[in-house]
């Protein structure tokens, strides 16, 4: 049963990321019904003049008061929305035309609490890291589109209510990007919420990926804090990145990695060809993404830093697991 569109306040967390500003505000802005949507920018102690940017675009700005963190801007944004749904937009992200009205379809089924996209496969940044991160998450997220039990901020709604009797983002836990959304999704469907991936809600993502940042973002903001979330809620989650079949395709890349070696004996040689065949195949829809999106040449190398993305997300659930075991708590 669909009820009214809500209205939506659009927030969206700055700290000096003008350069970014300059694509994906303009476009929010020229993207939304004046009448149904307003545009919160929240500047979270920018020195780079974000906040003069967007207030001379015709944002409402609201300062944060120093360098607080996304988590933080945004419950600041969510307390002073005035919309039925807060739309969570990243500074670095152009939102899709449709993404908007996309929102607010959903969200006009009283039965859901959120909705979120993903980023398209038009990675700006010509990097290979940039495009692997990319056109990985667009991959998971198409896959996964549906009932979630997770949320993301990038370009995700919720409705504002719901989002409050919550209690918001975790500040406490979370003061510098992580998985808030991830964790804020997890309470929202204890609290009774129905959460969807909805695959028409897409985003272009501006941002440059260099290999240590990819690392350290996948490892201390990614992979370490959800392995934590999951152990100490004692239960597995079957979404996203943490799948069942994610798992088994980890194990698979661990297995090639070890039996490695043996292509240099001449009669062991095919066990290790096999097994990255085997890995070819077990992740033949993202390598297709890939192939589609950037080329052949892309697509192999794709193939091969995949193994590498197993490996050391899987190290560090493991060390989060050995913790966990060792009673050594959250660090």
């Amino acid at each position: 049963m669909t009820s009214a569109l809500p209205t939506v306040s659009a927030v969206i967390p700055v700290f000096d990321g003008l350069h970014f500003l300059r694509r994906s505000l303009p476009a929010l802005l020229a993207r939304i019904p004046a009448d149904l949507v307003e545009v919160l920018v929240i500047d979270d102690g920018s020195t780079d003049g974000s906040g003069e940017f967007a207030r001379a675009l015709g944002a409402r700005v609201l300062p944060s008061g120093g360098r607080t963190g996304p988590a933080a801007a945004r419950n600041l944004g969510v307390q002073a929305a005035v919309g039925d749904a807060v739309l969570f937009v990243d500074a670095d992200v152009v939102i899709h035309e449709d993404a908007v009205a996309v929102a607010r379809e959903v969200l006009g089924d009283p039965k859901i609490t959120a909705v979120f996209g993903a980023y398209d496969d038009r990675p700006t940044d010509p990097g290979f890291f940039s495009r692997f991160k990319n056109l990985q998450h667009h991959a998971v997220h198409l896959r996964s589109a549906g009932e979630a039990t997770t949320f993301w901020t990038g370009c995700g709604a919720v409705r504002r209510d719901a989002f409050l009797a919550v209690g918001g983002f975790d500040v406490a836990r979370f003061p510098t990007p992580s998985i808030e959304d991830i964790e804020l999704g997890y309470r929202l469907r204890a609290a009774g919420g129905r959460i969807r991936l909805d695959p028409r809600m897409l985003a272009t993502h501006l941002k440059r990926w260099t290999l240590t940042d990819l690392v350290r973002t996948d490892v201390r903001r990614r992979a370490l804090p959800w392995a934590r979330l999951l152990l100490r809620r004692e239960q597995a989650q079957d979404d996203l990145n943490v799948t069942g079949v994610e798992r088994a395709r980890a194990a698979l890349a661990w297995l090639l990695v070890g039996a490695a070696p043996l292509v240099l004996a001449p009669v062991l040689a095919p066990v290790p060809l096999a097994l990255l065949g085997l890995a070819i195949l077990a992740n033949a829809r993202l390598l297709l993404v890939f192939l589609r999106s950037q080329g052949l040449l892309f697509a192999f190398g794709g193939a091969l830093f995949l193994q590498v993305y197993y490996l050391y997300a899987t190290a560090a659930y493991l060390f989060a697991w050995a913790e966990h075991r060792l009673g050594l708590g959250e660090r």
